[in-house]
């Protein structure tokens, strides 16, 4: 299991694929809704990976999205460029991916 699924279990937060629409060329990856919360990852580009490459968009996707839930819940300030909250949200997901599980 990556550190992102497992840093996910210990905040509580849910993970599971759906049909996340069409987004025409810019395909929808991941979505974190913090109602629940829960983190969808969008199952149709999952499917057109092959087992590594999916292990590796999990791992990035649910990373991403974790990196927003600790907005949400107050753990770190929320940058108030968008901009800057996504390209936080990457480092974030790719130092996960570096981090032992």
């Amino acid at each position: 299991m990556s550190a992102a699924l497992t840093l996910a279990r210990s905040y509580g937060v849910a993970v599971a694929f759906a049909d996340l629409g069409d987004w025409g060329a810019h395909a929808l990856l991941s979505e974190y809704d913090p109602a629940i919360p829960e983190i969808r990852l969008n199952a149709r580009h999952a499917r057109r990976l092959s087992g590594a490459e999916r292990a590796r968009f999990v791992a990035l996707a649910v990373g991403h999205e974790l990196y927003h839930h600790r907005e949400a819940i107050g753990e770190i300030p929320a940058l108030r460029d968008r901009a800057a909250r996504e390209s936080a949200a990457v480092r974030y997901a790719n130092a996960l991916l570096e981090r032992p599980a």
